[in-house]
């Protein structure tokens, strides 16, 4: 088959890309100082508006009453149509539906996976075996059909053995002697005879998050990942030997992995305390360094006096990893809403859920639990809507659109609508 344009644009939507970031940076970066006054003098500046900022009800009511009750049931219409539709997605969540919103109007959802995922599993300072299971398997599972596994080459070596050995085993398609920033760029733009990625998937260090934060919009990511995170909750009926392990297990990341310890317990902090650096200390040179100056740099110990202020500090730093240690495990685990991935009770760990126990060890960061949680099947999964309708459905859907085109002064939109009206014998 071949393919002829008729008409190539000479442009594409990312043309003014560069430019554009420019000019946003600099002013959020400007915003960040300037907070509300700054929001206020470029919105006089933009928009030449110098009224409230903050809509009052007061407000609202008075608007209520100056829109036309024609103008307000078409966005009535509009909006009791986009509920019922994301109450059926809530309803049938993680599956292909269609259902009928109104006579003659249906509307749905298909799942499709991905085409081509890229997982990045880093392998320098440690080999990180577990990433390799994370990313690939999931993508396997969710359907992926092409997957490419990139980890940093030893010299003389290539990847690291245990990593290529994971990597085929749990289902790559292609593994790459690559690390840092070219392995995300050779797996964003399709090098070494590879397909483009669709998405990026994988921790990584500063570099690396940073070219996926850049490349982010030209492919999909995973998560603006930082570095990682540990939050332990625990009480008096917590083994302060056992918490301070737990600590310690995480700060061996490196120099700037935080490591939080929440409690009640003053008794418990001294302890933990005490402890952490002796645990420190007999640990092996790369991890004894690492660990060494994430608890002096980024440890904290925070004394809460009941277990609500520990639930709300909690979830204010909204942890990649929390740990509930308390003897009221059930009563927070109800009650917290911002974490990565939780681990109940003293007999499990991080490690557990890091290495081998079935929860995905790609999980936000720097608080981005307060908004997502970690790598799944979903990630790799688009949920694709559809919808379509009988000639008659369009006598209401058709002369609402229009309607509504025309109160956004969008003329072109509402025409799309008076055609089929006219075509099907209504009006509008």
């Amino acid at each position: 088959m071949s393919i002829k344009y008729l008409k190539k644009s000479p442009k594409t939507s990312s043309t003014d890309d560069l430019k554009t970031r420019a000019i946003v940076q600099n002013l959020l970066k400007d915003l960040e100082k300037s907070r509300e006054e700054g929001c206020k003098e470029l919105t006089k500046k933009f928009d030449n508006y110098e009224g409230d900022i903050l809509v009052s009800k007061s407000k609202i009511e008075e608007i209520s009453k100056k829109l036309s009750q024609k103008n307000k049931d078409d966005i009535k219409f509009s909006y009791d149509r986009v509920k019922k539709f994301a109450e059926a997605q809530l309803k049938n969540y993680g599956q292909d539906f269609e259902v009928e919103l109104s006579k003659g109007l249906y509307a749905g959802q298909k799942l499709v996976p991905v085409n081509t995922a890229g997982c990045y599993i880093p392998g320098g300072r440690y080999a990180h075996i577990a990433s390799a299971v994370m990313s690939v398997t999931t993508a396997k599972v969710a359907g992926v059909k092409n997957i490419i596994a990139c980890s940093p080459p030893k010299e003389n070596i290539g990847a690291h053995p245990a990593i290529v050995y994971t990597a085929n085993l749990c289902g790559a398609d292609v593994i790459l002697n690559l690390g840092g920033v070219p392995a995300i760029a050779a797996m964003t733009y399709g090098m070494f005879g590879n397909s483009e990625a669709d998405i990026l998937v994988g921790p990584g260090n500063q570099f690396v998050a940073e070219a996926k934060r850049i490349l982010f919009g030209k492919v999909g990511i995973d998560l603006f990942a930082g570095p990682t995170e540990i939050g332990i909750i625990a009480d008096e009926s917590a083994d302060p030997e056992i918490v301070a392990y737990d600590l310690v297990g995480q700060a061996e990341h490196g120099y700037n992995s935080p490591a939080w310890l929440f409690t009640t317990s003053e008794k418990l902090a001294n302890d933990v305390m005490k402890i952490v650096p002796q645990l420190i200390e007999d640990l092996p040179e790369l991890p004894r360094t690492s660990a060494e100056a994430a608890w002096k740099d980024y440890g904290e110990v925070v004394l809460c006096n009941t277990d609500e202020e520990m639930a709300k500090i909690s979830d204010e730093y909204a942890p990649e990893h929390l740990e509930l240690q308390t003897k009221n495990d059930k009563w927070f685990h109800n009650k917290l809403k911002n974490y990565g991935s939780l681990f109940i009770g003293e007999e499990t760990t991080v490690a557990y859920g890091d290495k081998c126990s079935g929860t995905n060890h790609i999980l936000p960061t720097k608080g981005a639990g307060k908004y997502t949680g970690g790598l799944f099947v979903g990630k790799f999964i688009k949920t694709l809507s559809f919808q379509r309708m009988t000639k008659e459905s369009t006598k209401e859907v058709g002369a609402a659109a229009a309607r509504i085109s025309r109160y956004e002064g969008m003329e072109a939109h509402a025409r799309t609508g008076d055609i089929r009206l006219r075509k099907y014998g209504y009006s509008n």
